[in-house]
């Protein structure tokens, strides 16, 4: 029995596949797209709920940025660490919106520009002298794999590969005074970067959550569900005590150098290990390299030359994200240290390019600048004043 033939085979329709496929039907309306998701929508996704604002510019391209409308925009940011706190107004708002209604009205908008969504486990990604085949029967001229931290098509194209993953476990509380009207970020004193998080909707509740990096293969078990709630109750109290709702989930971390093979298989998002690795954050790098890779796989059908689409694509993301991606990294390596954190938030609190700097860094598309740089340096480096010459003495007469 011969495999269905389409021009491009979505695995996964979070974000990152749903932004797939409106970025290759965008570029051409006639491309025959087949999106698949192993649930029904609307369903529920262990995720912060931040849309930051570099998520609607991406997709204003694809005519998507009405995903946010009726859900209340928030200006206010607290980032902490014990006593040391800064507290101020984003040069940008956000959303918060739950991934129930994110996702959904994604795949939505998906639909009516063309992709045709079936529920659909895929069991297997290959490569034969047709092309990529998903499960046997379903072939596409390009296959993009948007199916998230565990990412069965990451599997087949790269193996196995050790990188490194944080744990986080998210849920929904009333909102209390203290978070009322703001994304509110407290860093623990566990294994970094670890930070609680609750993010008012805007509806009553607030996304509350703890996640912390993971220690490798034999440094150690990963942290309990007990344990994960405790230090977010300890953190924002409340939240664990008055919350439910909980969805546990693993983040593949972005790393120095991210790569993509050649060929007709493309990886986007979470699939792609593409996750803040100071942050968490994902759903801009989800959806930016979801529109990029559909983008990629449109241009690549249209000239007949499929197997063109991987190098392709990883031209179009290193220029894209490549310099971020390495100023992430060192960020995430220098706030492993607590006197980095606080040294961070101060320089924050003193200058308020700081921090916007910093914002931008943990959400989208920043980078480490001389003046963050010098920001940290201050409190990091002692302050050494250059010895004075002594007076010379005179005799007494």
């Amino acid at each position: 029995m011969s495999a269905e033939q389409w021009d491009l085979v979505v695995v996964g329709a979070g974000p990152a596949g749903a932004a797939t496929a409106l970025g290759a039907l965008t570029a051409d309306p006639a491309l025959r797209v087949l999106l698949l998701d192993r649930s029904d929508f609307p369903r529920d996704k262990s995720c912060g709920d931040g849309i930051a604002p570099h998520v609607l510019d991406a997709l204003a391209e694809v005519g998507a940025a009405d995903v946010v409308d009726g859900w209340a925009p928030l200006r206010e940011l607290e980032l902490s660490h014990g006593d040391v706190v800064v507290a101020g107004p984003m040069r940008r708002e956000v959303h918060v919106v739950p991934r129930q209604v994110l996702d959904a009205r994604l795949v939505e908008r998906a639909v009516a520009a063309g992709a045709v969504l079936r529920r659909h486990r895929a069991r297997s990604v290959a490569v034969d002298s047709g092309g990529p085949v998903v499960s046997g029967e379903l072939r596409g001229s390009v296959v993009v794999g948007a199916d998230g931290a565990h990412s069965l098509v990451r599997q087949a194209l790269l193996g196995r590969r050790r990188e490194p993953r944080a744990i986080a476990i998210r849920g929904y509380a009333p909102v209390t005074d203290a978070i009322r009207g703001r994304q509110v970020i407290r860093y623990g004193d566990r294994r970094q970067p670890s930070y609680a998080w609750a993010f008012d909707r805007g509806d009553g509740l607030a996304n509350v959550g703890y996640g912390e990096l993971l220690p490798g293969e034999s440094s150690g078990t990963a942290p309990s569900r007990r344990l994960l709630l405790d230090q977010l109750e300890a953190l924002v109290p409340g939240a664990a005590s008055t919350g439910d709702d909980w969805r546990g989930h693993h983040l593949p971390l972005s790393t120095w150098r991210w790569d993509q093979p050649d060929g007709p298989v493309l990886l986007v998002g979470d699939a792609a290990g593409l996750v803040n690795p100071m942050t968490g954050e994902g759903i801009y790098y989800a959806v930016a390299t979801g529109i990029a890779a559909g983008r990629t796989a449109a241009r690549a059908v249209a000239l007949g030359r499929p197997e063109a689409a991987g190098a392709r694509y990883r031209t179009v993301v290193r220029a894209m994200l490549g310099s971020h991606l390495r100023h992430t990294f060192v960020a995430s390596r220098l706030a492993q240290s607590p006197r980095v954190v606080d040294a961070g938030i101060r320089a924050a609190g003193r200058d308020r390019h700081v921090f916007d700097t910093l914002v931008e860094i943990g959400l989208g598309d920043g980078r480490i600048d001389p003046r963050l740089a010098a920001g940290l340096a201050r409190d990091l480096v002692p302050l050494r004043l250059p010895s004075l010459p002594r007076r010379s003495q005179r005799k007494s007469s």
